[in-house]
């Protein structure tokens, strides 16, 4: 235990920082509450620059979990991410407030002011997402889930002063609430199935029992509830229809970090239970691959994630509408690196969540720091002309929309790439084809972003649009631009940290059996 403890030291900073900012909310000093963001950001770069400092090979293996490395790549992109995240959602809360208190019309009272309580909670959703890389129980996983989830049902309400952020709130907790129940029985039964709750018993356990004939039914029913329950996480088929409402319910900034962590999170929490009994644990003297019935599964959601989420697109009008399920086409995309499995699959996805958090926030950040009349811009028709007005932020588009189809060189294209090259090594192009139907789908919506800001002449309706009154949302979406250029620049090196974070050391030597010798090399 205590060698899994050190690599906490992380979390922990992370969450003592959540700790200051809800206290320094409750301050009488402006100054103080305005250093609010510059605390989060703070305890997101200390955990960034401690991190590869606690991942060596003596403690990652005395640490024994079933992906040692995991937490390395994990930690460091989620800080990086996070404090991009924390820019976005400076001057979101309280704006009202504090307005009334500088203009001397109101006295700062500490229980009408959210800003701390919001920053803690975004730091505590953090907090969860990093501990999921750890994670090598069922109890410690589900734990992390929830910790990720439960702060981002109260920042959703807190985003906006409107009965649709409450609204918004409300369903996405009920429905979060149900995904919970469905995937903690799914691990009650895989429990059941094995006998134990740490991963790697688990996954020895599993292995077993394939040696003897097949997977237990139990089981296969325990990971498919998992599955479908953790699906709601990633906004996948079938759970996937409440992301619309939410992402435009939410503020722009909070829709940006749903994207990205609770998603992470449960692509995380797939990986590592699907760890234990797919892949080579299954067929490791056969063939490598999922059991037939968790493959179908995934196969099948995979397939109605990536249409339904393109096909409603093109459907919407609202930006954050058309991100929301811009969002739920992508999870599908990824699921073609969960099936592909260990190597180039797993890589594929954790470097796609990377280029997927840069392209997305880019976006979103646009839109959190433009404003119209007092409020978010919201639909295509705001973007009309935005290049005669503010030409950066057009430019932050077109880059983060360019990227999301897919267009080379720059960073969605290079993800797309890995993750269809993954399908097809695993032997799934099928489902590739149809992941590339889908894409050419999406550009359909995707230009639109380009041509609206781009080549539209300003309407009324978008002379009206104005810059917001803080500077940060903004320079996160330049620098966030920036990256989704000048990043495909490592992918080698990027790539080459995603294939060691879910490197995998053990391996099944069978001299008899040519499929082991298969393994050991694949290892």
């Amino acid at each position: 235990m205590v060698e899994k403890l050190w690599f906490l030291i992380p979390e922990m900073i992370v969450f003592g920082g959540a700790v200051l900012v809800s206290v320094l909310g409750l301050s009488k000093r402006k100054v103080i509450r305005d250093a609010l963001p510059i605390v989060a950001g703070g305890s997101l770069l200390a955990a960034l620059i401690v991190t590869p400092m606690l991942y060596d090979a003596e403690h990652v293996a005395a640490a024994n979990l079933l992906m040692g490395n995991l937490g390395l790549y994990v930690k460091v992109v989620v800080c990086g991410i996070g404090i991009l995240l924390v820019m976005m959602n400076t001057g979101l809360i309280d704006r009202r407030l504090e307005s009334a208190v500088a203009a001397g019309r109101a006295k700062f009272d500490p229980i009408s002011a959210t800003r701390g309580e919001f920053f803690a909670f975004l730091l505590l959703s953090l907090t969860g997402l990093m501990l999921c890389s750890n994670a090598n129980d069922l109890i410690w996983l589900f734990l992390a889930l929830e910790l990720t989830s439960l702060p981002t049902y109260v920042m959703v309400a807190m985003s906006r002063g409107s009965k649709k952020a409450q609204e918004a709130a409300v369903k996405y907790f009920f429905l979060g609430a149900l995904s919970a129940a469905i995937f903690l029985y799914g691990f009650a039964l895989l429990y059941g199935a094995s006998g134990t709750i740490v991963l790697t018993e688990m996954r020895d356990v599993f292995a077993r029992q394939a040696d003897f004939g097949d997977v237990s039914n139990l089981a296969i029913v325990g990971m498919i509830l998992s599955i479908l329950g953790i699906s709601f996480k990633i906004a996948a088929a079938p759970m996937h229809f409440y992301a619309p409402d939410v992402y435009q319910g939410a503020a722009a900034a909070v829709a940006a970090f749903l994207a990205f962590v609770p998603k992470f999170a449960g692509l995380l929490a797939l990986m590592l239970l699907l760890s234990t009994i797919g892949w080579e644990n299954h067929y490791r003297f056969t063939e490598i691959g999922l059991p037939p019935a968790l493959q179908i599964t995934l196969w099948i959601i995979a397939v109605l994630t990536m249409t339904l989420g393109n096909v409603g697109a093109l459907l919407q009008t609202s930006i954050k509408r058309i991100l929301a399920y811009s969002s739920i086409a992508h999870s599908g995309y990824m699921l073609i690196g969960i099936l592909a499995g260990p190597g180039l699959g797993m890589s594929a996805v954790l470097f796609y969540m990377l280029a997927y958090g840069l392209m997305n926030t880019a976006a979103f950040a646009v839109l959190a720091g433009l404003e119209r009349s007092g409020r978010e811009i919201e639909t295509l028709d705001d973007l009309a002309g935005l290049r005669q007005r503010h030409p950066l932020m057009a430019g932050v588009m077109v880059v983060s929309a360019l990227s999301l189809i897919g267009f080379p060189p720059l960073l969605g294209f290079w993800g797309k790439l890995y993750l269809f090259i993954a399908g097809i090594e695993a032997g799934h192009i099928l489902l590739v084809v149809i992941a590339g139907l889908n894409s050419a789908i999406s550009a359909w919506y995707y230009l639109g972003l380009v041509k609206m800001p781009m080549l539209e002449q300003p309407s009324a309706r978008a002379e009206t649009v104005v810059r917001g009154p803080s500077l940060w949302p903004r320079v996160a979406g330049l620098i966030t631009a920036a990256a989704v250029i000048v990043v495909p620049l490592f992918t080698r090196n990027l790539l080459k940290a995603s294939d060691a974070a879910v490197a995998d050391e053990q391996v099944f030597v069978t001299p008899d059996t040519d499929d082991s010798q298969q393994l050991a090399s694949r290892k």
